[in-house]
């Protein structure tokens, strides 16, 4: 494994955490705040697809580049959800332009994580994660075919993405190879939500319940595939 830095002393660590994590609290509290004046309208707005479609048709290349801003910030902040970001995009731009703004941002956020965990390493990942789960995944660190099984993992939907991209920079695995696992790795969960949200957009209902559906049971089998396959690999 790649050096991972000191680990900071835990004082400076709820520090730095407290600090990301009021970060985030003040913009929830903006957002929330801007919610409650404008989101009866906002509401209606986003219930006319059409609506949604012209906007972003109008704005092209701004509204693709606004939300996969807002998608790249999620995976860099690792702690926040990315489905609802995945949803916008299918709605917005449907399935294929979704998904690739969607891979666009992993991509992005992929390559901004990988550096900066290198730069500075544990005094970074301690920020979001504690060390246990730095060494729930210490087995794969110790893998004769890194790589390869970083990529089974990251295909199985529910295991924990955004945390192993800032584990991967804790490795010695090449940043090309990180790149391509953390982007392609993303496709199965993102496109379960791109096809969900365009086809609702579309009005294509069952569709859109179905894709739900699927996305559930994918991540109800993933994880119990994931601690089988992690149980083999530990033996």
């Amino acid at each position: 494994m790649a050096d991972t830095g000191t680990a900071p002393d835990p004082r400076a660590r709820a520090r730095r955490r407290a600090l990301a994590i009021g970060g985030v609290v003040l913009v929830g509290l903006g957002v929330a705040a801007c919610c409650w004046r404008w989101l009866p309208g906002l509401y209606a707005w986003l219930s006319d697809p059409a609506a949604v479609r012209g906007l972003v048709g109008e704005h092209a290349v701004l509204s693709r580049l606004a939300l996969g801003a807002v998608n790249a910030l999620q995976i860099m902040l690792a702690f926040l959800p990315g489905e609802p970001v995945e949803l916008a995009s299918g709605y917005a731009f449907g399935l294929w332009e979704g998904t690739l703004v969607c891979l666009a941002a992993s991509a992005v956020a992929s390559t901004a994580i990988f550096w900066a965990v290198r730069r500075w390493g544990w005094r970074l990942v301690g920020v979001f994660f504690d060390r246990s789960h730095l060494e729930r995944f210490g087995w794969l660190s110790n893998a004769r075919r890194l790589e390869l099984l970083m990529l089974v993992v990251f295909l199985i939907p529910g295991t924990p993405k955004d945390f192993l991209t800032y584990f991967a920079g804790l490795t010695d695995m090449r940043f090309g190879a990180v790149l391509a696992i953390t982007t392609l790795g993303r496709i199965p969960s993102i496109v379960t939500s791109t096809v969900a949200a365009s086809a609702f957009g579309d009005g294509n209902y069952a569709v859109a319940v179905g894709a739900v559906c699927v996305a559930v049971a994918l991540a109800a089998v993933g994880g119990l595939a994931y601690r089988r396959f992690e149980a083999r690999v530990r033996c």
